[in-house]
């Protein structure tokens, strides 16, 4: 009976030594939740790491589209078109630069630029000796509102929610960058009609000022462009669709956009979270339709200095092949 006794004893023992107490408990919980905080900190500085690294791999993009009349390129195979936008250059940025630079070796027919080139008040000249090859070239450009005004620090919250940014009070030297590109040859489309030759193809242009900040004034420049153009262009900074399908309306066969930065922050696959203007996620970037017109958005070339991060979405300049259309008569 004693023996039993003591063998009840010793179990009893050893379960309550198998029951941690609330002291151990807590200090378990403690070393799980030590452990998750270091994982997701080294995570976290992962990514980061990783969002910063993806603002340096510059992508050319190719697109070909058959906007032409059959018999305008005379014989050539294609009229080059580079878009580029959303610089938002950086002193010291020479790695960009370079890159910027070196589009010029793609020999354009045509460079247009859809704005936000700055990002710092002593950025000018960085961006002059980016641009600098490919002013020689014909080109054509509209501003956005950091061409204007200086970016700000914002709570990324308030991009995340889509909730609209104000420009800042502090003025970029605009006008001498502005003069910079006409100087070179550049044409300022902003509430503009402009028609021009490159080569033999005839073209016509407008655009607006930035409508994501409502400096556009569409009455300026509305009406169907010329019908003799072989090529018939809208330029905005961004892709609001209010002044995207006035352009439609009138008969514009490509519009060109930037702004959105495709979403900057995306998903797997480029899938864009935030467009920051009134443009539908889909067409965040690249080349879609709109209301009969076809519409390329840019995802830029930079990031504010505030947010210098880009995730499943590398920067770029794209190169638009523009084709004859097929000559339905002689088939």
């Amino acid at each position: 009976m004693r023996s039993g006794i003591v063998t009840w004893v010793g179990i009893i023992l050893t379960l309550d030594d198998a029951v941690p107490s609330a002291a151990d408990r807590f200090r378990r919980i403690g070393r799980i939740a030590g452990i998750t905080a270091i994982t997701a900190s080294v995570a976290a500085a992962g990514v980061t790491a990783w969002a910063v690294r993806e603002c340096h791999q510059f992508q050319l993009r190719r697109l070909e589209l058959p906007l032409l009349p059959p018999g305008t390129l005379r014989g050539k195979r294609e009229f080059r078109l580079l878009h580029i936008s959303d610089l938002h250059m950086v002193p010291g940025q020479r790695a960009k630069q370079e890159w910027v630079a070196s589009l010029d070796q793609l020999q354009p027919d045509l460079v247009v630029n859809t704005g936000d080139n700055l990002s710092d008040l002593k950025a000018v000249p960085a961006t002059l000796r980016a641009l600098g090859p490919l002013m020689r070239r014909p080109g054509l450009f509209v501003f956005g509102s950091n061409d204007y005004y200086a970016p700000t620090v914002v709570n990324p919250l308030s991009y995340v929610v889509g909730k609209k940014r104000k420009a800042s009070r502090v003025e970029l030297p605009w006008r001498g960058m502005r003069a910079a590109f006409i100087e070179h040859g550049w044409q300022d489309a902003t509430h503009r009609r402009l028609e021009f030759k490159v080569g033999s193809v005839r073209i016509a242009a407008t655009g607006v000022d930035d409508p994501h900040h409502d400096l556009d004034d569409y009455g300026q420049v509305s009406g169907a462009p010329n019908a003799e153009a072989d090529l018939r262009l809208a330029l905005a900074h961004s892709p609001e669709p209010r002044v995207l399908a006035q352009f439609a309306a009138d008969g514009y066969q490509l519009a060109l956009c930037g702004h959105t930065h495709g979403g900057q922050i995306c998903l797997p696959g480029g899938k864009t979270l935030v467009t920051n203007c009134g443009i539908d996620r889909v067409r965040a970037w690249g080349l879609h339709e709109f209301d009969g017109m076809m519409l390329h958005v840019s995802n830029g070339l930079g990031t504010s200095k505030f947010a210098p991060v880009r995730l499943f979405c590398r920067p770029s300049a794209t190169l638009i092949s523009l084709v004859e259309k097929p000559d339905l008569a002689r088939e």
